[in-house]
């Protein structure tokens, strides 16, 4: 904390006593929240103000105001300890906060006309659906500006922590966008969710079913669907190639795609072993395969088992618990992992494989598709934006050889495979 330099004033501050309502971002259990607070004005310019407040702030943290500074936040350049509180000296940065909340409300008001619009029973669906897209696309490209001037992660985090928060009230209408926002099942990217998203089928009404057919209609939800479709496809014809292969499905979740290939799997008399953290997950997955030739209740070729994946960069962990494989899968774990981490495990998984093994990955490519989406109307942040370059420096930083891999896409483009057979 430090005192105020009088002299550093640009402009004359006039006394200004108020109460006012004001905001921070906090970390609450690795979770970002918005902190809303009261404080009391004792001064004003054209670019600060002066607050008392009972809340410890410190040089840095970025406030948003509410009310009597409207649409503005700032920045904390000094704090001084008193008896009961603190006073605090603010500079005001207006411009792209302005912007910002400015699209935020007109935002919310087409949504609320959408919203009474969905009562008429003479609107054409297909017109509500394109308006609501028309409003996401709009506030979205004030999200990119706003990101793009600012440029300071933890800034962005705050605004896009507050800009849901503004827009949580019309937007929490749909299961979708809620689901993706408050994640019930304690992690991003749970299996509910991927399943809703294979289904495809909008879950509410009114406003809430055209922002659920706006999530399910985004290219990457587009992207992951065929993602599925294209994991079927590598895993039929490894598995037409062998007889008896042990199979390892790291961070299974729902198993849609070993259920798909029950038939597959029964004929070539693979054994997989699934494994997750989520107990939900797992006995979702167990109903699921309840139903097929290989349920794990009947028939020793499958099994369902609770094992924590990023334990498996250690090589003698890994034979200890599950022995030499001759085929590795995982699509979508991977996305979420920092890639020092990434290429250590991926080298240990490399020399899981039995000769003439495959190690069957997939990545989200940032080039492909637009993330605002997902960082904005959603907090799906978890996934991280790599390109195909990126790709290609894990695997050298893995040491697997590059001749032995093998790239392919989805239909889409957005989502690459990568196949790698160990000679």
């Amino acid at each position: 904390m430090q005192n105020m330099n009088k002299d550093s004033r640009k402009y004359e501050r006039r006394p200004f006593s108020q109460i006012i309502n004001y905001s921070i971002s906090t970390l609450d259990s690795k979770e970002r929240k918005l902190l809303n607070l009261k404080g009391n004005t004792f001064d004003i310019s054209e670019t600060g103000v002066g607050i008392y407040t009972d809340y410890p702030l410190e040089p840095g943290h970025l406030l948003w105001f509410n009310e009597v500074i409207a649409d503005k936040a700032g920045f904390v350049k000094w704090c001084a300890k008193l008896d009961d509180g603190y006073r605090v000296g603010v500079e005001l940065e207006v411009t792209q906060v302005k912007r910002l909340n400015e699209a935020t409300e007109i935002f919310n008001q087409r949504l609320e006309e959408i919203e009474k619009r969905c009562l008429d029973p003479e609107e054409n669906p297909e017109e509500l659906l394109q308006a609501t897209i028309k409003a996401i696309d709009e506030v979205l490209i004030y999200c990119k500006e706003f990101e793009m001037a600012v440029k300071d992660k933890e800034i962005i985090r705050d605004a896009r922590t507050r800009f849901r928060e503004k827009t949580n009230p019309i937007l929490s209408k749909s299961y979708c966008i809620n689901r993706a926002r408050t994640w019930p099942q304690g992690y991003q990217g749970d299996y509910k969710t991927l399943e809703t998203g294979y289904k495809n089928s909008p879950l509410s009404e009114g406003i809430g079913y055209y922002l659920d057919l706006y999530l399910l209609n985004a290219d990457l939800a587009h992207a992951v669907r065929n993602r599925i479709k294209k994991l079927e496809n590598i895993l039929k014809d490894e598995l037409q190639k062998r007889q008896q292969p042990s199979v390892l499905n790291i961070a299974c979740g729902s198993c849609r795609e070993v259920s798909t290939l029950a038939h597959d799997i029964e004929k070539s008399g693979a054994k997989f072993t699934c494994i997750d953290l989520d107990n939900d997950a797992l006995a979702f997955a167990a109903s699921r395969l309840s139903y097929t030739n290989i349920s794990p209740l009947t028939s020793n070729q499958i099994v369902l088992r609770k094992y924590n994946a990023l334990r498996m960069f250690d090589d003698e962990l890994n034979m200890n618990e599950f022995g030499n494989q001759d085929i590795i899968y995982s699509v979508g774990f991977f996305d979420y992992l920092q890639s020092d981490f990434l290429a250590n495990l991926l080298k240990a998984l490399y020399r899981l494989l039995k000769p003439g093994g495959v190690l069957i990955t997939s990545f989200k490519d940032a080039e492909k598709y637009r993330y605002h989406d997902y960082h904005w109307i959603v907090d799906w942040d978890g996934f991280l934006q790599r390109t195909e370059a990126d790709f290609w420096r894990i695997f050298e930083d893995a040491k697997i050889p590059i001749y032995s891999i093998t790239e392919t896409r989805e239909d889409s483009g957005i989502i690459v495979f990568y196949i790698i057979s160990k000679q």
